[in-house]
């Protein structure tokens, strides 16, 4: 996940506000709900140390959410008295996720808001295709193509030669179609900016679309099981987008594994465990970090400075690096900050868990590296 659009949470110092706000798809009168759950968040913040600034620009927040197209709620982060940024979910969180620290809570987006690829639909079909943009949160018609050659529907009695023609024509026709379509959907995914796309239709005829389609967009690219006939219903394109997620996580957990081993160099290209992890941040060369969110070293207490990759196991370590004041912060939420600001992409590793047979690093936190 590109968390670069938490760059704003690391511009300013000092003690942030982090609300995870829910929303019930099923309530009919929210008006009556989002008070109270509002009031809910200020007050969890007050008892944690929450100047009432803060409490109170996250109150009003939280009290103006609104179902529309975003029915699971939002994270909140303030600081001084200011929501420096709200994140749409597309999952709901669990009730009483309030945090108040030296840093923003940001782990659990990982998997609230996480790796929701928007996913562009293929409806194929003999006369061409018709496309449509799906997410948690989103579905909408994003235009279609009819292609410029018909296909051969009847076969008339005919003799060896002609029936041999006649296949030649209907796989040159199918040729030049599926191009088209091909290309077609490779603009639509240029224009909509689509990370994985669902071909719904025959095997024959989604299978031979995704030959045409341009090599970087080829592994993105998955059939859905359900054939022609009507629109995928929502729990199909989870299921489509939950499997691409996961199997994505996986063959990075893999790629780490494989990074562990030394290479000739005699250095492991993969890192596990906070010490090794605070070393690799500060000599900036976290190139992905994995997290399980609710792993034991996430929960760790680190020492940060006002640099990013000034962070440490102990306080007294920081005066040696030359930083002149010291906080504590939670060591995911130090190193998340230190992935973020040197464009280092994070995933969340509860995928992993869920696969049966795989297991998970025992703390919860690893990194591959950048070459020095």
């Amino acid at each position: 996940m590109d968390l670069a659009f938490l760059s704003p949470l690391y511009e300013h110092p000092g003690s942030w506000a982090s609300a995870y706000v829910g929303l019930s798809r099923h309530d009919e009168d929210l008006r009556t709900r989002r008070r109270p759950a509002a009031e809910a968040v200020a007050r969890r913040l007050r008892e944690r140390g929450a100047d009432e600034a803060t409490c109170r620009a996250v109150h009003d927040a939280a009290a103006a959410l609104e179902r529309g197209s975003e029915p699971y709620g939002r994270a909140l982060f303030a600081h001084d008295g200011e929501v420096v940024l709200q994140v749409s979910l597309t999952r709901a969180p669990p009730w009483g996720l309030v945090r108040w620290g030296t840093l923003p809570h940001v782990t659990p987006l990982l998997d609230l808001a996480g790796e929701d690829p928007v996913s562009l639909v293929a409806y194929i079909d003999r006369a061409g295709a018709e496309f449509e943009l799906r997410s948690a949160v989103l579905r909408e018609e994003a235009g279609q193509v009819r292609v410029g050659r018909q296909w051969p529907m009847h076969r008339a009695r005919a003799s060896d030669w002609s029936e041999r023609r006649f296949r030649l024509e209907a796989e040159d026709t199918w040729e030049h179609n599926a191009r088209e379509v091909a290309e077609a959907l490779a603009g639509c995914q240029a224009e909509t900016g689509a990370d994985l796309l669902i071909l719904c239709g025959g095997e024959r005829e989604c299978r031979s679309v995704r030959e045409r389609l341009p090599g970087h967009l080829r592994d993105r690219a998955v059939r859905a099981a359900h054939g022609v006939g009507s629109r995928l219903l929502p729990r199909e394109v989870e299921e489509v987008r939950a499997r691409h997620v996961r199997e994505r996580v996986l063959a990075e957990v893999d790629r780490y594994r494989s990074a562990r081993t030394p290479g000739e160099e005699r250095r492991a290209a993969a890192v596990e465990g906070v010490p090794s992890l605070i070393e690799a941040a500060r000599g900036h060369r976290l190139a992905e970090l994995l997290i399980l969110p609710d792993g034991p070293d996430t929960r760790r207490e680190v020492w940060i400075g006002e640099d990013p990759a000034r962070l440490a196991e102990r306080r007294t370590e920081l005066s040696d690096l030359g930083e002149r004041h010291a906080w504590p912060a939670r060591a995911d939420d130090a190193l998340v900050r230190a992935a973020v600001v040197t464009d280092a992409p994070v995933l969340s590793l509860a995928p992993v868990r869920e696969e049966t047979g795989r297991e998970v690093p025992a703390g919860g936190m690893v990194a591959l590296l950048r070459r020095r």
